[in-house]
């Protein structure tokens, strides 16, 4: 679904656009401009450590010192208060579990049949996402994938 159609109706945020927002990258721009003024918007605790983690490799990788890394932290959880947070739960669990078992045409790995549990679980109906296996398996789902173009 194109972004300039997309209704206020939950959107959930996976950690490959949430890190976007904080380390430039091709799409940031686009995905700033998307989500500004949104209302509708949902991140989950996972998330927010992937996109830690995400940090953490470019610093060991050399392309953000230990003042970059920690001040990008610092914002996420700081703009974190400003999305509805989505957390994982035993129940969130076995619905990603059954999503493993039950989806035959798209090899679907663990986090993301995690993040596509939680979105439907806060009652997303869109997903943004840059990773296209992760958007097959949402659309799979149920979940409409926004397109940043």
């Amino acid at each position: 679904m194109a972004a300039k159609n997309v209704p206020d109706s939950g959107i959930y945020i996976d950690s490959t656009a949430l890190a976007k927002l904080y380390v430039p990258e091709p799409e940031s721009d686009l995905l700033d401009r998307f989500l500004s003024r949104r209302t509708d918007l949902m991140i989950s605790e996972l998330s927010i450590t992937e996109v830690v983690s995400a940090v953490s490799r470019r610093k060991r990788e050399g392309f953000l010192d230990s003042r970059q890394a920690s001040t990008i932290k610092e914002a996420l959880f700081a703009d974190a208060k400003s999305f509805r947070r989505l957390d994982l739960n035993p129940t969130l669990h076995r619905h990603a579990e059954q999503l493993l078992l039950t989806t035959e045409t798209i090899p679907l790995r663990t986090l993301d049949a995690l993040h596509i549990a939680l979105a439907v679980s806060g009652g997303a109906m869109h997903i943004v996402t840059f990773d296209v296996r992760m958007a097959d398996a949402a659309a799979l789902h149920g979940l409409h994938v926004v397109e940043l173009r």
